[in-house]
């Protein structure tokens, strides 16, 4: 039996490549071998932090008996959902309108061609009532494909019309003030009053709506969305999803009160909420806001760096543990859980007691065996948040000595735009000329690595590069970090490239009538294709864990429009965002991101120009009072006189010979100004802000 995941660029894929199943890549010799054999193709699509695909590789995957059957009668191909979100996306439309539910793992059956027949997720070695066993799910499709071939090809067949017809709620006008509010209203309607956030358990972090409720906040002044996002965000600040002894966020809390987290911790999780943190500080000044947001970004840097610059793409839910009897068992959660014990041995007899009491600790655990998970159950300032920091340092340095969770450490392009994005405000607003540095450096290594003759791909392992082409939100997501690296450093060779990017995703994702696709046409899967029955390529504007790829390049289209005056971004931003009307009346807690785009939109968006030259203290304060403003979308220009490029700057000079600032909105421009009160009035920035430290008082390098 060949070992074909040995050499994979994805740890999920390397962690499957011992099994006793005769796995394959995707790709067209899998299904050429499945028309060779006359069999069906066995999916299997999960991720490297996925706690219940270890699970299920465990019980199924690692079983001789059931492996064997495997290979009996199907192809059966792994697929790194990370790696190939254009072959999850679709199976996992499939799997939903088959089962009414998704998740992962997903276990998909299909033709030699492509075409879904059988779809599901986790399925148990032995039956559970209700839920048929593995074994069992594959003998009964083994069974339909062998003596009942024409009922199977007539199901695939109904399956892919139904994905290739299903529709995109279409064009019409982008949201109004109206609509805006109404949406607002909804969210209001849906908030957890008692434990903040929206919904019941499972409760995900949902940052990209946090993102359209200051964004709103600061464009109308609701109290009634400035108070969702306080109160969302200073729950998740203080639950056991935080990370409260190393920084950043678990992947979701598995109950309502945000006590027990699912424990992986990913890096597009990380990177949106440290934004959205920094943006809530930068709008009232929340000093705990303005921590969090700090001490998720060094997470980043020093949890998921890698060595050639870029950031991994998450730490898995399990941490290997060493048993007894010399093997190794994974253990959800065991780097992160405490007990009272734990802490007085690790912090003595006075600093013990008194982090049990404030981190939640319990004799009888929050979490399993005992064990809890660590909150803070208050609010802390003064002396009391001095000990804690002092305490931390040392439960940070106990916790190091423990097993760690495994590293999925491929690089993917969407995420490290998000990173890049976060590092680069934080830097620059926090006076933190380290994470301006990460930013950078991260930003040089996808613009060197995951280009490839002139057309970018998703991931990249160990500084290779991987074949997979860049789907949208990667572009997307790209053009965004790369945007607010530019704002933050002045540095225009990031913007340049971000045009780049930009025109990558007009001539190459824009669907005719308005709205983009997911896929480029060049990248087209032919099994993908088949099993849409050959539809257009696929579209999904509503916005998940991330941004959605359509309203990621909304986002970023919107602000090049604006940077460059390039009517073609801005009009197809424009023309994108009629979906979010509809979305948002459907379900606003999935439309989060494209909320966001539409409050910017509404603004203007507003437009700052920063003139003066390199080293001057007053140019530098200009700018730093215009990245503090909280306007929606503001786009924000930092060059010296005579620059034409970006074209915000053009035309533009000192004022009296005094660095100054021009702001523009909705294609009107207010008179220059060298004050720093005026601007701060003009972009809603509070003041003062704090100048970074030491010699990095100009954020413009030159």
């Amino acid at each position: 039996m060949a070992n074909r995941l040995q050499h994979s660029r994805s740890p999920y894929l390397q962690q499957h490549r011992d099994n006793p199943v005769d796995w394959w890549e995707w790709g067209p010799e899998a299904f050429a071998e499945a028309r060779r054999r006359d069999v069906p193709v066995l999916v299997s699509t999960g991720y490297a932090a996925c706690h219940w695909c270890h699970v299920m590789a465990h019980e199924s995957f690692e079983d001789p008996d059931t492996a064997a059957q495997m290979n009996e009668h199907f192809v059966c191909v792994k697929v790194d959902r990370e790696e190939r979100p254009d072959v999850d996306a679709v199976h996992m439309s499939a799997t939903t309108a088959l089962t009414g539910q998704g998740g992962w793992p997903m276990t998909t059956f299909c033709t030699p061609d492509g075409e879904i027949f059988f779809a599901g997720t986790y399925f148990p070695p032995r039956p559970h009532p209700q839920v048929p066993s593995f074994p069992q799910v594959l003998a009964a499709v083994t069974d339909a494909w062998t003596n009942r071939r024409e009922e199977v090809l007539g199901s695939s067949a109904r399956i892919a019309q139904a994905l290739g017809s299903a529709t995109v709620p279409s064009g019409g006008a982008p949201p109004d003030d109206a609509a805006l509010e109404r949406a607002v209203a909804a969210l209001a309607a849906e908030e957890d009053r008692e434990h903040g956030g929206f919904g019941g358990a499972p409760k995900f972090p949902p940052s990209m709506v946090v993102e359209f409720l200051l964004r709103h906040a600061a464009r109308t002044g609701s109290g009634t969305a400035a108070g969702l996002a306080e109160r969302t965000l200073t729950a998740m600040a203080r639950s056991g999803m935080c990370d409260q002894v190393a920084g950043g966020f678990a992947r979701y809390a598995v109950d309502a009160a945000w006590v027990v987290p699912h424990f992986e911790k990913m890096l597009y999780d990380n990177a949106l909420l440290a934004r959205a943190y920094l943006h809530s500080w930068r709008a009232t000044g929340n000093a705990e806001h303005r921590r969090v947001a700090e001490q998720a970004c060094e997470w980043i840097v020093t949890g998921l760096g890698t060595p050639e610059g870029a950031f991994a793409a998450s730490l898995d839910a399990d941490t290997p543990v060493p048993t007894p009897d010399g093997r190794v068992r994974a253990v959800e959660g065991a780097t992160y859980v405490w007990t009272p014990g734990d802490l007085v041995e690790v912090l003595g007899i006075d600093d013990g007691p008194w982090a049990t009491g404030l981190l939640g600790v319990t004799e009888a655990g929050t979490f399993e065996h005992g064990t809890s998970t660590a909150q803070l159950t208050r609010a802390l300032d003064g002396e009391d948040l001095a000990r804690w920091l002092r305490v931390r340092e040392r439960l940070a340095a106990a916790r190091a000595d423990r097993p760690q969770p495994t590293r999925d450490d491929k690089v993917v392009l969407a995420w490290n735009g998000l990173a890049i994005a976060a590092l680069a405000e934080t830097g620059a607003l926090l006076a933190r000329p380290d994470l301006l540095l990460a930013a950078r450096t991260a930003a040089g290594f996808l613009a060197r690595t995951h280009r490839v003759d002139g057309r970018w791909r998703r991931v990249s392992r160990d500084g290779v590069v991987g074949e997979p082409a860049a789907v949208l939100e990667d572009l997307g997501d790209l053009a965004e970090g790369l945007l607010a690296l530019h704002a933050a450093t002045g540095e225009h060779r990031w913007a340049a490239l971000a045009r780049e990017v930009g025109e990558e995703v007009l001539d190459g994702f824009a669907a005719e009538g308005g709205g983009f696709h997911d896929v480029a046409a060049h990248a087209v899967d032919p099994a993908l294709h088949a099993a849409r029955a050959g539809a257009e390529r696929p579209s999904d504007p509503s916005d998940g864990a991330t941004p959605s790829g359509w309203t990621a390049a909304a986002g970023a289209l919107l602000s090049l429009g604006a940077l460059t005056g390039d009517a073609r971004s801005t009009e197809a931003a424009v023309g994108s965002l009629g979906v979010v009307a509809a979305l948002a009346e459907q379900a606003p807690r999935f439309a989060g991101w494209g909320l966001a785009v539409a409050e910017a939109l509404r603004d203007g968006p507003r437009e700052v120009a920063v003139l003066g030259e390199p080293g001057d203290p007053a140019a530098a304060e200009l700018h730093r009072t215009a990245l503090a403003g909280t306007a929606p979308g503001l786009v924000v220009a930092r060059g010296v006189p005579g620059e034409s490029d970006p074209p915000l700057l053009a035309e533009r000079g000192l004022v009296g010979g005094r660095a100054a600032a021009y702001v523009c909105r909705g294609q009107v421009c207010d008179a220059p100004t060298v004050e720093v009160a005026d601007l701060a009035a003009a972009v809603g920035a509070r003041l003062p802000q704090a100048a970074p430290r030491g010699a990095a008082a100009d954020l413009h390098p030159r």
